[in-house]
């Protein structure tokens, strides 16, 4: 059996760029915002977000937030790609987005947001959901 015929009968579990980005952040407000990021999915198959953000370091993907920072209103992104985008930055300590940017989040990336500020408060336990 040949190489190519072996990898096409066997899966193969390469991980994905925001499971390299989360593995190669440094922990705390690095990885919490790699961490969102990866979640959210869609910012990191944009094209433009993934030249400004992801650098190769000694043979590792990691993003260099400065990079992004500087593009966040010339990537074509919409106005909840962008406030997502930007309240990711301000965990790393990057920009000054107001707190006000989650109202125009959608529900699936306020989720997101909320487990990413409990994880940079040190507590993942807290419940969130809807009370009866």
């Amino acid at each position: 059996m040949t190489a190519t015929a072996r990898a096409a009968d066997e899966e193969v579990d390469v991980p994905t760029l925001g499971e390299l980005l989360v593995q190669s952040a440094k922990l705390g407000r690095d990885r919490t915002a790699a961490q969102a990021l990866a979640e959210e999915e869609t910012l990191l198959a944009h094209q433009g977000v993934r030249l400004a953000l992801v650098v190769k370091e000694d043979g590792r993907m990691t993003a260099r937030w400065e990079g992004l920072m500087g593009r966040l209103y010339t990537l074509n992104l919409d106005e909840v790609q962008r406030a997502f985008l930007g309240l990711v930055l301000s965990m790393v300590g990057i920009g000054h987005i107001p707190l006000t940017a989650v109202e125009s989040l959608d529900e699936r990336r306020l989720l997101i947001m909320q487990r990413a500020l409990c994880r940079l408060a040190g507590n993942d336990r807290i419940a969130r959901g809807t009370r009866q």
